[in-house]
């Protein structure tokens, strides 16, 4: 007989990266919005060589998804790492650089595009 107590319901949790250029403002806002979410992990990182987090091929293998703030992003990322990105979901949220870190209008924006790119998301591929 099972025990339906030692029965574990585990959770699919997302692995999303969020990637701008020096990983100062854009993606370090991101990761501090949702990193409280149980359905998802988080992380940040910049394109840039002198990035507080650089983007690594570790970070891309680590995640599921990789949101970055603009389109430069995701081309920099595909160049720089083409083996594994080609097997990445890599899309970007078209998040100018023009605010600081936790700004309310940045903040507004990240969800609002965020949350949108995961509805459709999930539309397509159902857990």
């Amino acid at each position: 007989m099972i025990n339906a107590n030692k029965i574990s319901s585990k959770k699919i949790v997302t692995k999303i990266l969020f990637v701008c250029s020096a990983n100062i403002d854009r993606s370090p806002t991101a990761e501090k919005i949702y990193s409280g979410r149980c359905d998802l992990e988080v992380k940040s990182a910049g394109v840039s060589d002198c990035a507080m987090t650089p983007i690594s091929l570790e970070l891309i293998k680590w995640a599921d998804i990789i949101l970055c703030m603009e389109k430069k992003h995701k081309q920099k990322i595909k160049k720089s790492f083409s083996d594994i990105a080609k097997n990445k979901i890599i899309d970007f949220l078209d998040i100018p650089d023009i605010y600081e870190y936790m700004n309310i209008n940045l903040i507004d924006e990240i969800r609002e595009k965020t949350d949108a790119w995961l509805h459709n998301y999930h539309l397509k591929y159902p857990r």
